[in-house]
Protein backbone atom coordinates (compact mmCIF):
# COMPACT_ATOMS: atom_id res chain seq x y z
CA UNK A 1 0.00 0.00 0.00
CA UNK A 2 1.63 3.16 -1.35
CA UNK A 3 -1.46 6.28 -1.18
CA UNK A 4 -0.67 8.58 0.96
CA UNK A 5 -3.31 10.54 3.90
CA UNK A 6 -4.64 13.58 2.49
CA UNK A 7 -4.62 17.19 3.45
CA UNK A 8 -1.54 16.66 5.80
CA UNK A 9 1.46 17.80 3.41
CA UNK A 10 1.67 20.44 0.60
CA UNK A 11 0.57 19.25 -3.02
CA UNK A 12 3.27 18.29 -5.64
CA UNK A 13 5.13 21.25 -7.53
CA UNK A 14 3.70 21.15 -11.15
CA UNK A 15 6.97 20.45 -11.99
CA UNK A 16 6.81 16.94 -10.29
CA UNK A 17 3.50 16.83 -12.17
CA UNK A 18 4.96 17.41 -15.02
CA UNK A 19 7.54 14.80 -14.97
CA UNK A 20 5.08 12.28 -13.42
CA UNK A 21 2.74 12.43 -16.41
CA UNK A 22 6.25 12.51 -18.69
CA UNK A 23 7.70 9.22 -17.32
CA UNK A 24 4.30 7.27 -17.45
CA UNK A 25 3.92 8.24 -20.70
CA UNK A 26 7.25 6.53 -21.73
CA UNK A 27 9.69 9.21 -21.71
CA UNK A 28 13.06 7.75 -20.49
CA UNK A 29 14.57 10.81 -19.63
CA UNK A 30 11.83 11.67 -17.44
CA UNK A 31 12.39 8.30 -15.16
CA UNK A 32 16.20 9.22 -15.30
CA UNK A 33 15.67 12.44 -13.56
CA UNK A 34 13.24 11.15 -11.04
CA UNK A 35 16.52 8.69 -9.91
CA UNK A 36 18.94 11.71 -9.96
CA UNK A 37 16.55 13.63 -7.84
CA UNK A 38 15.33 10.72 -5.55
CA UNK A 39 18.05 7.84 -5.32
CA UNK A 40 20.53 9.22 -2.65
CA UNK A 41 17.64 10.13 0.00
CA UNK A 42 16.21 6.39 -0.88
CA UNK A 43 19.47 4.66 -0.20
CA UNK A 44 19.96 6.99 2.63
CA UNK A 45 17.22 5.68 4.22
CA UNK A 46 17.62 2.59 3.55
CA UNK A 47 21.09 2.68 4.70
CA UNK A 48 20.62 4.86 8.21
CA UNK A 49 17.73 2.13 9.06
CA UNK A 50 19.79 -1.22 8.22
CA UNK A 51 23.19 0.11 9.10
CA UNK A 52 24.64 -2.02 6.35
CA UNK A 53 26.09 -1.04 2.99
CA UNK A 54 25.32 -4.04 1.18
CA UNK A 55 21.79 -4.39 2.55
CA UNK A 56 20.95 -0.79 1.63
CA UNK A 57 21.91 -1.29 -2.06
CA UNK A 58 19.84 -4.09 -2.52
CA UNK A 59 17.03 -2.58 -1.07
CA UNK A 60 17.46 0.80 -2.58
CA UNK A 61 17.64 -0.50 -6.03
CA UNK A 62 14.34 -2.85 -5.30
CA UNK A 63 13.02 1.06 -3.70
CA UNK A 64 13.29 2.00 -7.20
CA UNK A 65 11.92 -0.40 -8.80
CA UNK A 66 8.91 -0.40 -6.71
CA UNK A 67 8.80 3.25 -7.32
CA UNK A 68 9.26 2.80 -10.84
CA UNK A 69 6.33 0.04 -10.74
CA UNK A 70 4.24 1.74 -8.92
CA UNK A 71 4.18 5.30 -10.26
CA UNK A 72 0.82 5.35 -11.76
CA UNK A 73 -0.34 5.54 -8.39
CA UNK A 74 1.19 9.01 -6.98
CA UNK A 75 -1.19 11.30 -6.69
CA UNK A 76 -0.05 15.08 -6.57
CA UNK A 77 -2.66 16.68 -4.53
CA UNK A 78 -1.95 14.55 -1.87
CA UNK A 79 1.96 15.36 -1.14
CA UNK A 80 5.07 16.11 -2.88
CA UNK A 81 6.96 13.45 -5.14
CA UNK A 82 9.69 13.10 -2.40
CA UNK A 83 7.50 12.34 0.42
CA UNK A 84 5.95 9.64 -1.66
CA UNK A 85 8.68 7.76 -3.35
CA UNK A 86 10.28 7.66 0.62
CA UNK A 87 6.72 6.33 1.60
CA UNK A 88 7.16 3.50 -0.87
CA UNK A 89 10.54 3.11 0.40
CA UNK A 90 9.77 3.00 4.05
CA UNK A 91 6.80 0.38 3.10
CA UNK A 92 9.31 -1.66 1.93
CA UNK A 93 11.48 -1.82 4.44
CA UNK A 94 8.85 -2.86 6.45
CA UNK A 95 7.90 -5.02 4.03
CA UNK A 96 11.08 -6.74 3.93
CA UNK A 97 12.05 -6.79 7.79
CA UNK A 98 8.60 -8.96 8.34
CA UNK A 99 9.59 -11.29 5.64
CA UNK A 100 13.48 -11.47 6.28
CA UNK A 101 13.38 -13.60 9.31
CA UNK A 102 16.21 -15.67 7.93
CA UNK A 103 17.64 -13.87 5.77
CA UNK A 104 20.84 -11.78 6.78
CA UNK A 105 18.52 -9.22 8.06
CA UNK A 106 16.51 -11.06 10.30
CA UNK A 107 15.47 -8.32 12.63
CA UNK A 108 12.31 -6.50 13.02
CA UNK A 109 12.38 -2.51 12.55
CA UNK A 110 11.63 -3.00 16.65
CA UNK A 111 15.15 -4.97 16.99
CA UNK A 112 17.12 -4.03 14.13
CA UNK A 113 21.15 -3.09 14.80
CA UNK A 114 22.78 -0.12 15.24
CA UNK A 115 21.91 2.50 12.45
CA UNK A 116 24.37 4.30 10.52
CA UNK A 117 25.13 7.91 10.79
CA UNK A 118 27.54 8.76 8.55
CA UNK A 119 27.83 11.53 5.24
CA UNK A 120 27.74 14.80 5.91
CA UNK A 121 27.18 16.27 9.26
CA UNK A 122 23.94 16.40 11.13
CA UNK A 123 22.52 18.24 14.24
CA UNK A 124 23.55 15.52 16.13
CA UNK A 125 27.30 15.87 15.42
CA UNK A 126 29.77 17.75 17.23
CA UNK A 127 30.06 20.99 16.25
CA UNK A 128 33.21 22.08 14.12
CA UNK A 129 35.83 24.46 15.99
CA UNK A 130 39.40 25.32 15.50
CA UNK A 131 40.52 24.54 18.53
CA UNK A 132 39.40 20.64 18.76
CA UNK A 133 42.37 17.87 20.05
CA UNK A 134 44.18 15.94 17.85
CA UNK A 135 42.30 12.93 18.74
CA UNK A 136 39.06 15.11 17.31
CA UNK A 137 38.23 11.32 14.86
CA UNK A 138 38.28 9.41 17.95
CA UNK A 139 36.17 11.53 19.85
CA UNK A 140 34.01 11.66 16.52
CA UNK A 141 33.64 8.09 15.56
CA UNK A 142 32.77 7.24 19.61
CA UNK A 143 30.15 9.64 19.71
CA UNK A 144 28.55 8.57 16.37
CA UNK A 145 28.85 4.35 17.71
CA UNK A 146 27.19 5.81 21.36
CA UNK A 147 24.48 7.24 19.17
CA UNK A 148 23.77 4.49 16.87
CA UNK A 149 23.29 2.54 20.22
CA UNK A 150 21.11 4.90 21.52
CA UNK A 151 18.76 4.73 18.80
CA UNK A 152 18.36 1.03 18.94
CA UNK A 153 17.03 1.93 22.59
CA UNK A 154 14.04 3.80 21.46
CA UNK A 155 10.54 2.66 20.24
CA UNK A 156 10.39 1.53 16.90
CA UNK A 157 7.46 4.64 16.72
CA UNK A 158 10.28 7.19 18.04
CA UNK A 159 13.29 6.06 16.39
CA UNK A 160 11.66 6.31 13.23
CA UNK A 161 10.25 9.80 13.99
CA UNK A 162 13.66 10.96 14.66
CA UNK A 163 15.43 9.37 11.73
CA UNK A 164 13.35 11.52 9.55
CA UNK A 165 13.20 14.48 11.35
CA UNK A 166 16.55 15.25 12.03
CA UNK A 167 18.71 12.67 9.85
CA UNK A 168 16.70 12.70 7.04
CA UNK A 169 15.54 16.50 7.40
CA UNK A 170 12.07 16.33 6.52
CA UNK A 171 9.37 18.35 8.11
CA UNK A 172 6.67 17.88 9.99
CA UNK A 173 3.71 18.10 7.67
CA UNK A 174 5.62 15.74 5.53
CA UNK A 175 6.51 12.94 8.11
CA UNK A 176 2.77 13.22 9.39
CA UNK A 177 1.69 12.11 5.21
CA UNK A 178 4.56 9.84 5.34
CA UNK A 179 3.63 7.63 8.81
CA UNK A 180 -0.08 8.57 7.80
CA UNK A 181 -0.25 10.57 11.47
CA UNK A 182 -1.49 13.44 12.78
CA UNK A 183 0.89 16.45 12.59
CA UNK A 184 0.72 16.19 16.86
CA UNK A 185 1.46 13.37 17.18
CA UNK A 186 4.96 13.62 14.63
CA UNK A 187 5.55 16.87 17.11
CA UNK A 188 5.09 14.33 20.17
CA UNK A 189 6.88 11.86 18.95
CA UNK A 190 9.98 13.60 17.59
CA UNK A 191 10.31 15.38 21.16
CA UNK A 192 9.74 12.39 23.25
CA UNK A 193 12.87 10.39 20.79
CA UNK A 194 14.72 13.17 21.43
CA UNK A 195 14.45 13.52 25.46
CA UNK A 196 15.03 9.33 25.49
CA UNK A 197 17.59 9.53 23.34
CA UNK A 198 19.32 12.28 25.87
CA UNK A 199 18.65 10.20 28.48
CA UNK A 200 20.26 7.45 27.05
CA UNK A 201 23.25 9.27 25.71
CA UNK A 202 23.67 10.88 29.15
CA UNK A 203 23.62 7.32 30.83
CA UNK A 204 25.80 5.66 28.59
CA UNK A 205 28.08 8.13 27.33
CA UNK A 206 31.86 7.39 28.60
CA UNK A 207 34.31 8.35 26.49
CA UNK A 208 37.08 11.19 26.96
CA UNK A 209 34.58 13.75 26.53
CA UNK A 210 31.79 12.43 28.93
CA UNK A 211 34.67 11.73 31.33
CA UNK A 212 35.86 15.12 30.88
CA UNK A 213 32.29 16.56 31.44
CA UNK A 214 31.85 14.81 34.91
CA UNK A 215 34.81 16.54 36.20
Amino acid sequence: MVALATGTAAKATVEERQLVARCLAGDASAWEAILQAYARPIYSLCYRFTGRAEDADDLSQEACLRVYRNLGQFRADQGSLKTWVLSVTRNLLIDHYRRGKHDRLTDSLETSGPMALGGAARPMDPPETAERAPDTGVLRREMREQIQRGLTRLSPELREAVILRDLEDLDYKEIATLLRVPEGTVKSRINRGRIELARVLRGSWSGPAGKAAQT
